[in-house]
């Protein structure tokens, strides 16, 4: 009896995920929808890329504002509220997105929605740890965080179907369906999320550091990739700024008497360290690659923007094949197991992108992209849910604050890395397509260094599954 318990998942626990998995779906899929309806925008404001990039940039940054908000909000209030309401708030503001009627209307409620975004995704993680438990943990973060990982992929192809058999407006209407859809769902299958800690103030002064440190260092890297060098003023200015702040914050959080919203305290557990380096590595490895990958599609291989997001799809199908078995394998075999294999057979997927050219056939292309896809589930949720083994419950609100900031910054430095590696080649190099490609080769090389970087974190996680 005991060992049926272990393998299967309790009913409530499943139906819970599934309620909190559906209410951040939108989010995730509108956070990259956009982005293939920039020439329609333009279009529709009579403006230019560099102003609707405040839109992209803009939810970003605001989404990361929201994190360490997020903490408090747990420890304050009802958890269960607090994320119904910040879905609520997304659908809102989705349907003012939609009716927008200046550029800088659109701007303005895209910040709004990032933010209610940022709330929603640090609440996921860490209500559904306290729904799981340790026993269920790595099993139930596959199942939520599935709309997380299909984001990137899967958000491209929606958006371009959309668009061509509708209008842009309707990018932000469909997360109204969304929203009433998972409305009633919630209510009913979210059990009460008493508040961890009450009575506990907001940390004022730690929330506007982290906030300036996170918002600096990522509009910082984003003005590189805007400039396609890094030796620009702006991002030289913006990432010292955010240094600064870093080396304050570790000072107050030493000598601060009251509690801080992200205590550098965690940093001292094993597991969370390691998972926070690894996440960070992960996410720069394979988030980071995403925003050139269709670009090498429209580029080389002449492709339109419906076409290349959906030769992306065999990397999501990889995901979606393996995310069942690495979360049973995680809490039957432990982190250190999966992720060290996951990264081996994640260098077979990412190696032969080194070496891509317009010549390459599509179907090595697209099987390479599968395997690499079988593996990404193997890395990211290990990572996510060890980092949250071995804490007390009343850590786990700030816990969830570092994890999404961590994943904030490894998927902003990954893509304005890469980015900004392919565009300087561009603009040095204008001969033949052959030498257009060294941008792309020098990424992907890039991408399979941090890959198997990732060794090393998993190395100091815990062997035992119990730990």
């Amino acid at each position: 009896m005991k060992q049926e318990n272990q393998n299967k998942i309790p009913q409530h626990i499943l139906i819970a995920a599934w309620s909190i998995a559906l209410g951040a779906i939108a989010p995730m899929l509108d956070s990259t929808m956009v982005n293939i309806a920039i020439k329609q925008l333009s279009a529709t404001f009579h403006t230019t890329l560099s102003v609707l990039q405040w839109a992209i940039t803009g939810y970003i940054l605001a989404l990361t504002l929201a994190v360490p908000i997020s903490g408090w909000l747990m420890n304050k209030f009802n958890g269960k509220r607090v994320f119904i309401n910040a879905v609520i708030t997304f659908g809102v503001i989705s349907l003012c997105v939609g009716l927008s009627n200046s550029v800088t209307m659109f701007i303005v409620f895209r910040i709004i929605q990032g933010f209610s975004a940022g709330i929603i995704t640090t609440l996921m993680s860490t209500l559904l740890v306290k729904v799981a438990g340790e026993a269920y943990l790595g099993r139930v973060i596959a199942i939520v965080t599935t709309p997380m990982i299909l984001g990137p992929i899967l958000g491209p192809v929606l958006g371009g179907v959309l668009i061509q058999l509708a209008t842009w407006q309707w990018l932000f209407f469909i997360n109204v369906i969304v929203t009433l859809i998972a409305l009633p769902l919630m209510m009913k299958n979210l059990p009460e999320f008493e508040p961890f800690k009450k009575h506990r103030e907001l940390d004022i002064v730690g929330l506007i550091i982290l906030a300036i440190l996170t918002v600096t260092i990522i509009y910082g890297v984003t003005c590189a990739a805007q400039y396609n060098t890094f030796s620009n003023n702006s991002t030289e200015r913006f990432v010292t700024i955010g240094i600064i702040m870093f080396i304050i914050y570790v000072f107050y959080d030493r000598f601060s008497k009251r509690s801080t919203v992200l205590p550098i305290e965690l940093f001292k557990t094993r597991n969370f360290a390691a998972s926070s380096a690894g996440l960070l590595l992960a996410n720069m490895a394979i988030l980071g690659p995403m925003i050139i990958l269709p670009l090498f599609f429209q580029t080389f291989k002449h492709y339109t923007e419906i076409q290349a997001a959906i030769a992306l799809i065999p990397q999501g199908v990889g995901m979606l094949i393996t995310r069942p078995f690495i979360g049973k394998a995680t809490d039957k075999y432990g982190a250190k197991c999966v992720l060290i294999i996951s990264i081996l057979l994640s260098l077979i997927g990412s190696v032969p992108l080194i070496f891509i050219s317009n010549h390459t056939p599509m179907i090595w292309i697209l099987l390479t992209l599968f395997i690499r896809g079988l593996c990404v589930g193997g890395i990211m949720l290990p990572f996510t849910s060890n980092a949250y083994k071995g804490l007390k419950e009343e850590q786990l609100p700030e816990a969830g604050v570092g994890v999404n900031i961590i994943e904030q910054l490894g998927t902003t430095f990954g893509t304005a890395i890469i980015a900004t590696i392919v565009a300087s080649q561009a603009n040095h190099i204008h001969t033949t397509t052959n030498h257009s490609i060294i941008g792309y080769h020098w990424s992907f090389l890039l991408s399979a260094i941090l890959v198997f970087c990732l060794i090393i974190p998993s190395i100091f996680i815990k062997t035992s599954a119990n730990n």
